[in-house]
């Protein structure tokens, strides 16, 4: 950059030079002329070459324009200091305003001539003619957009797809004793290839791309000194053939000679330290280094330090000792020491700050946890009655006691849509088709009352229902529910006609937080009209039904997911006291409980098991309504069995239904990728006695296949019952979300 200006001061003395030399002028302006050179140069003649001569007729000596004493003295001075500040450029004075007056009209002579009519050579001050001007130089210039912009085509463009290509193969030479030869291959220009380019030049500017891509890789794992040369020849076992071979030479590997944090002291101490899992030898690996800086700034959020800011790494490498070595430094900035404050917020309030305080599970005073403030956001988010939400720590400069600032946390809040629409369908042997869809306004009666409108239409099941829903009802997860429902049932087991009037309080798992513990507990009432045999006419006839009910349910679930389980357990109880009114009232008791076991073998394989028993106590089997009877078979019990099709049966060859119940199952569920195949081996039995029996078990077998989905498995099962019975099917098929259990 000085260089270049320097330049320019040199050519504006220069110029000032020149002007103070006149005589000068006339002999630059003198036209040049080269001698010609070719078949078409004139021959040289003995005539000599005229001497120049002045205005006067004189001949001139051959002498310099300029002196050279004169042109240096016009040269301003010039520092030795390269680093010296320049001088300030003089400025000419602004020459004088030009006269306007008029000026009369002077008779310009014509030019001297020969007496041949040839133009007298110029001399002196007298400039030559200007020649005639091109016409094309007075034209507009043409507009930019009217340019063709297309890049041009080289030797290594491919003009088509059908163009001619030559062939070549890879070798790589180097990266197997750092195991990085798979890595390369993925990532590589030439092997991305597949061996063909339309010329050597591709194969050349794809081989001079993977000698970078093979050092960055080595650097990457610590081989700083790195190099890698690819060479093109011809392949000696093919005519017309190429091969590349890329040689990669590591070098030597850098290891950590120490490793200092700059932080601030923590509680408890070294906390930065500590997280921090990097060790005086190991390699200087840049995916290990940035994955122990990135555990810093997960961890210290979760131990009260919302505010913490890694710095930039240094690594000063030594590649002069014995031991190629490098000293790892990494500033953090801590922040302050931080426990929960109070929650505000701001936006489009879809709840107020009575109601959002029902979501943390933190108190005041709490130290910071990130993970629980994400939990926060969470939760608000699967309300599903927000556009965007934010939960953000704001410093409030408040010291508590024990020496933490105290952190509030920011909602920011946008509503969202409220209503939405649903709809789901399925089919099974046995119940058929099934289609329900539902619409819902999720906050009609604020905060969080919905209300649910659903329709069920299937080919043997139709009904609608109202639902009024209150989530998050004075604690988070706990929700309160009430359904008006009137349903038509048409299965080979009964007949019915029923209206449900039912609320219910419970207390959910979520797929945001699955809880150990959960439970529901509940009041029924239930008219209905059903179609039952009586062994006492030997015919059925239908019977009407008042049921009241008191159902619970408690639940340990120890599994690691909802709809998809792979370890673990779940334990489930359930009970039901109830009083059947048809004629006399019959007091009764309904119980049920069921474990579920999964464990894993290896990465792909998991072994599933269920075992369920059921009891009903206090009532003779004639004296229940059918639809309140345990029945087996069907995709979520027996497969293979139709839909309430195991247990007794009438004379008529329909399932009546029983007072007991168990049900065994086991599935070998295999995963690749997003699909799955599931063998599956299913037995059990109803029985009329209260008690369940171990005899007369009913055995299933078949395979299923899963689709994994964000929102869970998508499950086809197709099952045979092994020991059927007269009129039994021998294929049932099942479609449903989620596995059978």
């Amino acid at each position: 950059m000085f260089r270049v200006i320097g330049l320019r001061r040199r050519h504006y003395w220069l110029a000032v030079a020149l002007l103070a030399a006149p005589p000068a002028i006339g002999q630059i302006a003198q036209p040049g002329r080269a001698p010609a050179k070719g078949p078409d140069a004139p021959k040289p003649t003995d005539t000599p070459t005229p001497q120049p001569t002045s205005a006067t007729g004189q001949a001139m000596p051959d002498a310099p324009i300029v002196p050279d004493a004169e042109f240096n003295a016009a040269l301003p001075p010039l520092s030795g200091d390269i680093n010296a500040p320049l001088e300030p450029l003089v400025v000419p004075p602004k020459p004088p305003a030009p006269d306007t007056t008029p000026t009369p009209a002077i008779a310009v002579p014509p030019p001297a001539t020969t007496a041949t009519g040839q133009l007298l050579p110029l001399t002196g001050d007298t400039l030559a003619p200007a020649g005639v001007q091109d016409p094309q130089l007075a034209q507009p210039l043409q507009p930019l957009a009217s340019f063709d912009t297309a890049p041009l085509e080289t030797a290594a463009d491919i003009k088509d797809k059908n163009a001619p290509t030559i062939r070549y193969e890879t070798v790589v030479k180097g990266l197997d004793a750092t195991n990085l030869t798979s890595r390369f291959k993925a990532l590589s220009a030439l092997e991305g290839g597949h061996g063909k380019a339309a010329n050597a030049t591709q194969v050349s500017a794809r081989a001079k791309e993977d000698e970078g891509l093979a050092v960055r890789l080595l650097k990457s794992l610590g081989y700083y000194d790195a190099t890698a040369l690819a060479i093109l020849d011809k392949d000696a076992a093919e005519q017309g053939k190429l091969r590349a071979t890329l040689t990669a030479s590591p070098g030597r590997l850098y290891t950590l000679s120490s490793v200092t944090v700059q932080a601030d002291p923590t509680t408890p101490p070294e906390l930065v330290r500590q997280q921090l899992p990097l060790k005086v030898g190991d390699a200087i690996q840049a995916d290990r280094i940035q994955g122990a800086e990135a555990n810093v700034s997960l961890v210290l959020p979760q131990r009260g330090y919302p505010f913490v800011k890694i710095g930039d790494r240094d690594i000063l490498l030594d590649d002069q000792s014995d031991k190629a070595t490098g000293a790892y430094t990494l500033p953090v900035d801590t922040g302050p020491r931080a426990a929960f404050g109070k929650l505000t917020t701001v936006g489009d309030a879809v709840f107020d700050l009575d109601h959002l305080n029902v979501f943390p599970r933190f108190k005041q005073g709490d130290l910071y946890d990130g993970r629980k403030t994400d939990d926060l956001r969470d939760a608000l988010v699967a309300t599903s009655l927000f556009r965007t939400v934010a939960v953000e720590p704001q410093r409030t400069g408040t010291i508590n006691p024990d020496g933490t600032e105290q952190v509030d946390l920011l909602v920011r809040q946008t509503k969202g849509p409220p209503r939405s629409l649903a709809a789901q369908a399925g089919y099974s042997t046995g119940e058929g088709f099934k289609l329900q869809g539902s619409w819902t306004h999720r906050n009609l009666f604020p905060p969080e009352g919905a209300l649910i409108g659903t329709i069920i239409a299937g080919s043997q099941e139709q009904g609608a229902s109202g639902t009024f829903r209150r989530a998050n009802a004075g604690r988070r997860d706990k929700t309160f529910t009430a359904i008006i429902a009137a349903d038509h049932s048409s299965y080979d087991a009964f007949n019915a006609n029923t209206v449900t009037v039912s609320a219910r309080w419970s207390y959910d798992s979520t797929p945001i937080w699955q809880k150990r513990i959960t439970y529901y507990y509940g009041v029924e009432l239930d008219g209905t009209n059903e179609s039952v045999y009586d062994f006492g006419i030997g015919d059925r006839v239908r019977r009407n039904y008042a049921i009241a009910a008191l159902p619970a349910q408690i639940e340990w679930d120890h599994s690691d997911s909802l709809l998809n389980p792979t370890k673990g357990y779940r334990l489930k109880l359930n009970v039901s006291p109830e009083g059947s009114v048809q004629g006399t009232a019959r007091p009764y008791a309904r119980t049920m409980a069921e474990v579920d076991g999964y464990f894993p073998i290896g990465q792909k394989l998991v072994l599933a098991g269920k075992a369920r028993a059921g009891s009903i106590l206090g009532i003779d089997r004639d004296d229940l309504a059918p639809s309140r009877r345990y029945y087996g078979g069907g995709g979520g019990s027996v497969r293979g069995y139709g839909f309430q099709r195991l247990g007794p049966l009438d004379p008529q060859g329909n399932p009546v239904g029983g007072r007991s119940l168990n049900e065994f199952a086991l599935e070998a569920r295999y995963r690749f990728g997003d699909f799955g195949i599931v063998p599956f081996f299913d037995t059990g039995n109803a029985y009329e006695s209260s008690m369940p029996k171990f005899g007369d078990l009913r055995y299933g077998a078949g395979i299923g296949g899963r689709v994994y989905t964000n929102f869970g498995p998508l499950r086809f099962d197709v099952a045979t019952p092994l020991n059927k019975r007269p009129g039994d099917s021998k294929i049932a098929l099942y479609i449903s979300i989620g596995q059978a259990f």
